[in-house]
């Protein structure tokens, strides 16, 4: 085993066990007790390479299929690192490369170029029968809201639904409008439970090519439509009583957090309402995880509520509502792993073995995040007067009974007749 990984985990391997097999054979790290799992490097300069650029290469190696996960999974092995402390087990490789990627977040920071298309394309454009593979029977690419606990992942993601409809206070005859329709799910329960008129955009033609599928079978054409729009380019003299967003925030970029909130304040009635749900991390960042950027979300950025705050009193808006999820989407993504995994033979089959290995890092990565780095969701309600939404928050829950009763008397989708 190259010398430099011996003493990188010689540093950060406390707690725990942790075998790793490689050129110089077997070495066992940690006191024992916790987790354990064991890993098998193919090539020795697999070993150098983990250890001069930790934060990009680990899932690099791991999708090239040179590092194995002999005993365990790679959400075990990379909570274990989580496990452990990783302050003194810094080099001066990871050292000068934190550097230079902070340098170069700070100027793209400052070179505001919209890719929004491009990016969104890069993840949310792929065949989408993956997506079938893990997700529920709506295609809810978001957290799910698991209340009460230990239900299933498509009741989490009605449950979701309703949580978010019963915050908007939506009434029939009212327009709506949602920033990030995916494929078109939140929009046509929206629309169906409470007589709303929904406009929804997106920059995925994938998506926008399916949710115009699911809102005709369902015939909701004429209440339901889809656009593929940038949030940008909203006409300002086109006023919505309600807005939503659920999902998309986090690829806004900081950097456009008060473009954003200014359109929202243009577009949202007087007495409008709006409800933003997004992943938060606990405070800044400088740099985003080099393999999210480069692998699964190219431009995304999770923000700080520090960060969010300020572009939206400076919009002219009020908050009236907060509400933090702090382990909704740590089960939500365990149970999309779970799914993936059981399906990974038909995922190899739509790409190959090396995007299953790339997909289930991101995944367990994800999860890693809720269940080690206290990420969480927020959700906040948004208005221009403080009257347009009641002073308590029993409305909420007296809402979400009634939307209940609706849920029962709904007629799935794949049993809608065509």
């Amino acid at each position: 085993m190259a010398s430099s990984l011996h003493n990188l985990l010689s540093k950060i391997i406390k707690t725990g066990t942790l075998i790793v097999r490689g050129s110089g054979g077997e070495q066992r790290y940690g006191s024992g007790g916790g987790r354990s799992v064991s890993i098998r490097f193919i090539d020795e300069a697999a070993e150098r390479e983990l250890v001069a650029d930790p934060p990009l290469k680990l899932g690099e190696l791991y999708m090239d299929g040179r590092l194995v996960i002999d005993d365990g999974d790679i959400y075990e092995f990379l909570a274990l690192i989580k496990d452990n402390t990783l302050s003194e087990g810094l080099t001066f490789g990871m050292i000068w490369r934190g550097i230079a990627r902070v340098l170069v977040s700070q100027f793209r920071n400052r070179v505001p170029i919209n890719h929004n298309r491009r990016n969104v394309a890069h993840h949310y454009d792929l065949d989408e029968k993956l997506f079938s593979l893990f997700l529920d029977e709506d295609w809810q690419y978001s957290c799910a809201y698991f209340n009460p606990p230990g239900i299933s992942l498509d009741e989490a993601q009605i449950a979701k639904k309703r949580h978010i409809v019963a915050k908007l206070l939506a009434e029939p005859g009212q327009k709506a409008l949602e920033i990030g329709s995916g494929w078109g799910g939140m929009a046509m329960y929206l629309s169906e439970s409470s007589g709303v008129d929904v406009t929804g955009i997106t920059l995925s033609t994938q998506q926008l090519k399916i949710s115009n599928q699911r809102a005709a079978k369902r015939g909701l054409a004429n209440s339901v439509r889809f656009e593929l729009q940038d949030y940008y380019y909203l006409a300002p003299d086109k006023r919505y009583d309600r807005i939503v967003s659920v999902g998309m925030f986090e690829h806004v970029g900081r950097l456009n957090y008060p473009k954003f909130f200014d359109k929202v304040n243009d577009v949202l009635a007087d007495d409008g309402v709006m409800v933003l749900h997004s992943i938060g991390q606990p405070y800044p960042a400088l740099i985003n995880n080099p393999w999210i950027e480069k692998y699964i979300f190219p431009g995304g950025y999770i923000p700080a509520l520090s960060e969010v705050m300020p572009s939206i009193e400076k919009a002219g808006l009020l908050v009236s509502d907060i509400e933090i999820l702090p382990m909704h989407y740590a089960h939500t993504l365990r149970h999309w792993r779970e799914r993936f995994m059981a399906n990974k033979d038909k995922a190899a089959a739509l790409y190959d073995e090396r995007f299953v290995r790339m997909w289930e890092f991101y995944l367990a990565g994800s999860e890693m995040a809720f269940t080690h780095e206290s990420f969480f969701i927020f959700q906040m309600q948004i208005v221009k007067k403080r009257t347009a939404v009641p002073d308590n928050r029993d409305y909420i829950y007296e809402r979400e009974a009634e939307l209940k009763a609706f849920e029962d008397s709904r007629i799935p989708l794949d049993k809608v007749a065509v």
